[in-house]
């Protein structure tokens, strides 16, 4: 395993490694204003949210690791304590990418990148009318963690307003997470693509305590072809099926429909059943695929 100690190797190589590694990351598309009225627009991955009440985001415009340099972005804050967090779906991906550009301070990256500012309701910096999800903020706190290059500044923001493009919203008026089609920061030069095939849910156990994996069967917890995740599953459910549902199970039409296709050693058939139920819980029918570990191979 490769070890490194952040003291003995260069900012800049560690930075890389981090955004490798720390991944994937959502993208504060963040609009400000000077103290003079200009406008400026620019991405940063260095951002998460961090509270609903009061509802807090928090993003970082990191000292430039190569001149020790702050950005554009920070001066203005500093002048400007307003904020426009705009996020960035797929539609918009490489025209945000454009802005990133280290234009001189002059220059108004709404134009360069081709984005319409519109204006805001509370506070002076402009929206982005391209992105589906647009949130007026107040600058409450700048944090300085370092005066060196690749030293972050913690812009903590409290939402005043949200703005949310109707088309996507589902039946419910809640996002899709499918139509809002986020993409998110990894290293390099790498995104990635939140939707389609990418989507995929776990039930949270918030309301229900789950057996754990230490209580599952032997057979099942030593299995050598059901995964972590199969057996976090499984762990998930409140109890083991009941010793009158797996006889059931055993004897219906079923049950000793899946027993005729086994073949070969105990072992052996133990495995087909494991394939089985690992076919299942990866489709998500966790109960099914208990049916099939309880049968007596």
């Amino acid at each position: 395993m490769l070890t490194i100690n952040p003291k003995e190797i260069k900012t800049a190589e560690l930075h890389a490694y981090m955004l490798s590694a720390i991944a994937p990351r959502p993208i504060a598309f963040a609009s400000t204003i000077d103290k003079e009225g200009n406008p400026n627009l620019s991405p940063f991955s260095f951002f998460n949210a961090f509270g609903s009440n009061p509802p807090i985001l928090i993003f970082s415009p990191a000292r430039r690791v190569r001149d020790n340099t702050i950005k554009h972005t920070l001066e203005n804050v500093y002048d400007v304590s307003e904020v426009v967090i705009n996020v960035v779906n797929y539609e918009m991906v490489h025209q945000q990418s454009l802005a990133s550009t280290e234009y001189d301070k002059s220059i108004n990256e709404f134009e360069k990148s081709g984005f319409t500012p519109i204006a805001s309701q509370i506070v002076k910096p402009f929206r982005v009318k391209e992105s589906p999800v647009q949130m007026e903020c107040k600058v409450k706190q700048i944090i300085e963690t370092g005066r060196e290059g690749g030293a972050a500044n913690l812009i903590i923001c409290e939402i005043l307003l949200m703005h949310i493009n109707e088309n996507i919203l589902d039946a419910n008026n809640k996002i899709d997470q499918h139509k809002i089609d986020l993409v998110a920061r990894l290293g390099a030069n790498y995104y990635c693509r939140t939707s389609g095939a990418a989507l995929f849910e776990v039930e949270k156990p918030h309301h229900k305590k789950g057996i754990g994996v230490d209580l599952l069967p032997e057979h099942i917890r030593m299995s050598r072809v059901l995964t972590g995740n199969n057996l976090g599953q499984l762990g998930n459910c409140d109890a083991l099926p009941l010793i009158e549902e797996i006889e059931t199970f055993n004897t219906s039409a079923k049950g000793l429909h899946i027993l005729q296709q086994l073949h070969g050693s105990p072992e052996e058939r133990i495995s087909q059943l494991h394939f089985m139920a690992k076919t299942l819980l990866e489709q998500n029918c966790v109960k099914d695929a208990w049916e099939v570990l309880m049968l007596e191979a």
